[in-house]
């Protein structure tokens, strides 16, 4: 069951725009059985513990601007907002890809509030959960979840 959600979940990484590689990882990640390298999520699918975490880790891949997209790896540095925006994205793609979004959501991660968030996210209640509003500026989405694109095609203005 599990080698079958990676499937279900890297395919539907990969039609999103995100480059994926299944394969074993060497030494230590971020996250157990994930990390990216030049752009490409590297999924080594034995160590992997949450499947769910591979659309949250692609969520930082697609929502990168296009010019550092490529660069990306190791463990990212990012901003309180593009987490956010991670987190919505990650909801969207659950949905799309007709997961259960607690999948995604899990108890080990999400500091204990995985649930609250999926709830948040499924209450449809404006502005549609922490993210959504930068999904919208960024042009991804104008009816949460659903998603115009997946890939953000903006650079950061300057």
């Amino acid at each position: 069951m599990k080698e079958e959600l990676i499937n279900k979940l890297t395919g539907f990484v990969q039609r999103a725009g995100v480059p994926v590689r299944v394969e074993p990882i060497e030494g230590e990640t971020f996250l157990a059985g994930l990390t990216i390298i030049n752009g490409t999520l590297v999924v080594d699918a034995a160590r992997l513990d949450w499947p769910g975490d591979i659309l949250h880790e692609a969520a930082h891949i697609a929502l990168s601007p296009p010019s550092r997209r490529g660069t990306l790896g190791g463990k990212l540095t990012i901003t309180p907002a593009e987490e956010m925006a991670a987190l919505a994205w990650s909801y969207a793609a659950a949905v799309a890809a007709e997961i259960d979004p607690l999948i995604v959501f899990h108890e080990g991660g999400y500091k204990q509030g995985g649930a609250q968030l999926a709830a948040q996210y499924a209450s449809g209640l404006p502005p549609g959960g922490p993210g959504v509003p930068m999904l919208q500026w960024w042009g991804l989405t104008t009816g949460f979840p659903r998603m115009n694109t997946w890939l953000r095609e903006g650079e950061d203005p300057v």
